[in-house]
């Protein structure tokens, strides 16, 4: 139905390669098992490697009829055009049957985002536990909101990555690209403390920035779990997660005069099109813009 062997090398290469999350590493491969499994009900000799762009396409098919969720369908359509890259690339197949393939249209949502007063308010005076891993949630908190990074660009962040003497933090994003996120005075004292914290625990020689409290690098679901704690009945938004932060963190730099190309940089786009998803306005933003702009207002 599939070959393993090949599935365990997309998985290095998706991980080693193009540095995308664990979860999506296993996401993509529950994927490919699924058309696997839907090539096998065509023919038992039908393989991976052997599909064609008809097979591809009536798979999609089958799951639109299913009323699968129209992102989770683009999620496999990315999954699949993955997958016959690499075998492209590794010359294990000539032509790719997902060429000219193009995901579905999914109705545009406004990105969830925390209210600039509430979120300031809740970090300028909720009171975290003085220990060890007070330290630590507060300053995670800091950071997803100070740098707007992802969730697994937070986990894979190194000590060795913070420069403290200018402020900056280099970031490892997708397909390998390296950027300088800065970050304020605030932000670099609640490093230098959580960084004692963490010498006089005997956990300084330990690479990664942020760990548990007993000494392991921290986990996608512990990051999770902090800010659903720290959050859920303080800040009224319908999920907590990291991703609220970096909506957040691009809506707050835009409400207040940021431009479009520096908030690109700093979030890792690769095209200026992800970034203007940012570019909505609340009504009581708009009223006042009319209200000062228009000759008539």
């Amino acid at each position: 139905m599939y070959n393993q062997n090949l599935l365990s090398r997309f998985e290095i290469y998706l991980a080693a390669e193009r540095r995308v999350s664990s979860n999506t590493v296993i996401a993509y491969k529950t994927d490919l098992m699924q058309f696997a499994h839907f090539l096998s009900r065509i023919t038992s000799q039908k393989t991976l490697t052997a599909a064609t762009m008809h097979d591809v396409r009536d798979w999609i098919m089958s799951l639109v009829k299913e009323a699968l969720n129209t992102c989770s369908i683009n999620r496999k359509i990315a999954a699949l055009r993955t997958f016959y890259t690499f075998l492209q690339k590794k010359e294990l197949m000539v032509d790719r049957p997902t060429d000219g393939l193009k995901s579905l249209k999914v109705k545009k949502r406004l990105p969830i985002f925390f209210q600039e007063k509430e979120l300031l308010s809740f970090l300028n005076q909720y009171v975290f536990p003085v220990n060890f891993s007070g330290f630590r949630d507060k300053l995670i908190l800091e950071m997803v909101y100070g740098t707007g990074i992802r969730l697994n660009e937070l986990l894979s962040l190194h000590i060795t990555d913070i420069n403290l003497i200018n402020r900056t933090i280099k970031v490892l994003g997708k397909r390998n690209k390296e950027r300088l996120i800065p970050f304020l005075q605030p932000l670099k004292q609640m490093i230098e403390t959580y960084l004692s914290q963490k010498e006089a625990l005997g956990y300084s020689s330990i690479k990664e920035l942020f760990i548990t409290d007993r000494g392991k690098p921290c986990y996608p679901m512990l990051i999770y779990r902090i800010i659903k704690k720290h959050l859920a009945t303080n800040i009224q938004a319908g999920r907590h997660s990291p991703h609220i932060f970096r909506h957040t963190f691009a809506t707050h730099l835009l409400n207040n005069g940021a431009s479009l190309l520096s908030i690109k940089y700093l979030l890792g786009h690769s095209s200026l099109m992800a970034t203007q998803h940012y570019t909505h306005v609340d009504v009581t933003r708009l009223k006042k813009a009319f209200q000062d702009a228009h000759p008539r207002a």
